[in-house]
């Protein structure tokens, strides 16, 4: 049985009170990890190997000299890459031609932020003085000091170094919290980073969970002089309570209930592929997914149709399964949340068009956490299921009729991270974009990405933008330094 530990200073280490917790399997429920778990102490540790790798070697290169090193580390994670790609789906049980590209993307995290960081200038000011010398003010990028990264889930490598790339980029160093359920490509980072020469201290890794865990003992430490966090909306709040402490700074993208948009003279083909892919990719545990869609009526029993026929097309099944394209949830412990909302969707009296339950597995996988895709509709705008980010591959259908309706109704959430927008008509398409409440809006496309762009959410949804020139603005501390003539 595997033991995954913890990554601190350059090594891995087990708990320093001995604890382990089990990894289980999502496709079978079955224990295929044992994680070292992090104790206080742990955590201390890690948070002063970061500070003294900050104040050492690392913060004494030269931006150019760290870029170079950083790009190493993303050849290697490259070179590595059907690694990351295994560990992933060991964690999660996504197909691999999910996790493929997800852990692609982790390498081209690391190389965008090198460019971003080589590239941006800061500023330069002359200003006048009485003695008509004058002075000139420059601005000084200098790193945050030392970050505590809180990792979600669902795309577990992707998301965690969209944070430690801006991080190591910009000269932090970092402590990283994994999720319990997807530890393995963090750890295997640690692995890379030793190989390409990183500086011992710069990355850190501390398992554990929430309360009382590592979770706590990362956000609460008073040496974490930042903190960055993707996950659900309490837990977001919870760690903004215990940032206050000391007033360090918080990046939180949290929860959604993103809307779909499709209007009567929509390309419907591309609307249905969008549609597919937004309310069920990665088992529809996507920050960003749609679980709301707003049909314009005159297009709306063909839409259901269409969808319907798409969802029941999804081939369900394990990794080992070249054809699969849905996976199981995270955990049974998640299966249990999401049919529970299926059971509520059917208690309110939805329409369900397909889906709302367990699909068939053969042999061990009947103890995994599968659930069907799942699509209703004939439910209110306010019913649980429509108001509730349940983060599994569901989707309710509503009909609607003007353009000014269903802006209103789509704003009608407590969050605001992402939207998409179907329809040719272009006066539309930037009217409707200008009046979301949302972090980032889709026009005919969903999860396009520019990783140079501003990325988070409003409302509930999160606070502060991260991407590009963004990420500068929470990883780094800007100084002025003014020179008198």
């Amino acid at each position: 049985m595997p033991l995954i530990q913890n990554f601190i200073d350059g090594q891995f280490v087990d708990g320093s009170e001995g604890k382990t917790f089990e990894k289980r399997s999502p496709l079978n429920n079955q224990v295929n990890a044992i994680v070292a778990e992090a104790s206080r102490a742990d955590v201390d540790r890690a948070v002063k190997a970061a500070r003294a790798a900050l104040k050492g070697p690392w913060g004494k290169l030269s931006v150019d000299a760290r870029g170079d090193l950083i790009n190493a580390l993303a050849d290697e994670m490259t070179r590595r890459h059907a690694d990351f790609v295994a560990a992933e789906i060991a964690d999660t049980g996504m197909p691999s031609v999910v996790a493929g590209p997800m852990c692609g993307r982790g390498a081209a995290n690391f190389q965008a932020f090198v460019d971003v960081v080589r590239g941006v200038a800061t500023e330069c000011f002359e200003t006048p003085t009485p003695d008509g010398r004058g002075a000139v003010n420059i601005a000084q990028r200098r790193p945050v000091g030392v970050v505590g990264v809180i990792c979600p889930w669902n795309a577990p490598l992707l998301l965690m170094t969209w944070k430690v790339a801006p991080a190591l980029a910009c000269g932090a160093t970092v402590v990283v919290k994994p999720s319990e359920e997807t530890p393995r490509t963090a750890a295997l980072l640690g692995e890379v980073m030793n190989a390409v020469g990183i500086p011992k201290g710069v990355y850190n890794v501390v398992n554990g969970f929430g309360p009382n865990s590592a979770g706590e003992f990362v956000t609460t430490h008073p040496k974490v002089d930042a903190i960055t966090f993707t996950g659900e909306t309490r837990t977001g709040e919870a760690i903004m309570k215990a940032a206050a402490t000391g007033a360090r700074p918080v990046s939180l993208e949290m929860g959604g209930k993103n809307p779909g948009i499709v209007f009567a003279d929509a390309d419907l083909d591309a609307a249905i592929e969008g549609t597919v892919r937004s309310a069920f990719s990665n088992t529809g545990q996507v920050c960003l997914g749609t679980e709301r869609v707003f049909v314009e009526r005159p297009l709306f029993e063909t839409f259901v149709a269409r969808l319907k026929a798409a969802a029941e097309h999804i081939r369900i099944g394990p990794p080992s399964d070249p054809g699969s394209r849905m996976g199981p949830l995270i955990s049974r412990e998640h299966q249990r949340k999401v049919l529970s909302y299926y059971e509520k969707a059917a208690r309110a009296g939805a329409n369900v068009v397909t889906g709302g339950g367990v699909p068939g597995m053969p042999g061990d996988l009947a103890d995994g956490a599968w659930v069907q895709p799942t699509i209703w509709t004939g439910l209110p705008d306010d019913a649980a299921v429509c108001t509730e980010e349940i983060f599994g591959p569901c989707c309710h259908i509503f009909p609607f009729d003007t353009e000014t309706e269903v802006v209103e109704r789509a704003n009608a959430t407590e969050y605001g991270l992402s939207a998409a927008v179907w329809t040719r008509d272009l006066s539309r398409a930037h009217r409707v974009a200008d009046e979301l409440d949302v972090g980032i809006v889709w026009i005919n496309s969903w999860f396009l990405r520019d990783l140079r762009t501003a990325f988070g959410g409003s409302k509930h949804s999160g606070i502060g933008r991260e991407g590009g020139v963004h990420s500068l603005e929470f990883y780094t501390e800007l100084k002025n330094v003014c020179v008198k003539l």
